[in-house]
């Protein structure tokens, strides 16, 4: 019996890595997998594997809430390289380095500034879109033609931090989806000039953030909000079904029903309640 407890505890576990530049994160997280002697885990957000940085981990069971989890908005630090051109529009597929004209460091800060709102542009082909179920930088990397389509992104914030002629460094608060190789092409666009992004590193997804791969409460991180449930906790042990009589908020929507050693996600719609994930042991 006490084995079993050692093991449930330790199964579930939810932390922030820190990927490595030129690391994919299926291999990083390989190595992670390793780390914690735990096969079963995922992430959320891939970064490309010339990009570092904050990278959710999750195991056991707990791989499966990160669809509910807070992570947006995402904050990115990027350097850009002025002068250079690249496939990827990154330094993973350089095609030239040229120098180019020195710009006004005022101007750079203004259009930056002006980033925030939305934008749309065509991802890169050299990133992590699926196109017909395969990633779009496999195809570009066959040197198969790759179509992108059209997508939008929010920039919530910028922030000018240095230019070290070549180099601008800028941080960027944006949603999900977002490219910032895309974006770094929208600013340089606006400053009439030409560049590829040298470095990339994501420091927080919504609330996480790196520190240490220190082991954090899910129950701290999930974006809904709690029922109190006054039935039979049985019920919930062996997933029947719940009636709304026994919830307390009796609107539809998504919300976590807590008890002492696990939680449970429930969805009411339609006055009918539904598990979406149920007896998640803590």
């Amino acid at each position: 019996m006490q084995k079993r407890l050692y093991d449930n505890k330790h199964l579930n576990k939810l932390i922030v890595v820190h990927k490595p530049m030129f690391r994919s994160s299926n291999s990083y997280l390989n190595q992670i997998k390793r780390k914690y002697r735990n096969k079963k885990a995922g992430f959320s957000g891939t970064l490309d594997p010339f990009a570092c940085g904050c990278l959710i981990v999750a195991f056991g069971q707990y791989s499966k809430l990160f669809q509910f989890l807070k992570k947006t908005p995402k904050t990115y630090r990027a350097v850009i390289w002025l002068g250079t051109t690249s496939e990827s529009l990154d330094i993973e597929n350089i095609i030239s380095i040229k120098d180019e004209k020195k710009l006004d460091e005022k101007q750079i800060e203004q259009e930056i500034k002006n980033l925030v709102g939305v934008h749309e542009y065509y991802p890169p082909k050299f990133s992590a879109k699926k196109i017909d179920g395969k990633r779009a930088y496999e195809m570009a990397r066959e040197g198969k033609d790759v179509k992108m389509k059209k997508s939008s992104m929010q920039i919530f914030d910028t922030k000018f931090i240095s230019y070290n002629h070549p180099f601008i460094t800028f941080e960027s608060t944006v949603s999900e989806g977002s490219y910032i190789r895309s974006l770094a092409q929208i600013l340089l666009e606006s400053l009439d000039a030409k560049g590829t992004l040298s470095y990339l590193n994501r420091l927080n997804e919504g609330m996480f953030f790196y520190e240490n791969e220190k082991e954090l409460n899910p129950l701290e991180y999930l974006d809904m909000e709690e029922n109190i449930y006054s039935g039979e906790k049985s019920y919930f042990e062996n997933g029947k079904k719940i009636s709304l009589d026994f919830l307390e908020k009796k609107e539809e929507g998504i919300y976590i029903v807590k008890f002492e050693e696990f939680f449970s996600i429930i969805q009411i719609l339609d006055n009918e309640v539904k598990y979406l994930l149920n007896k998640v042991n803590l």
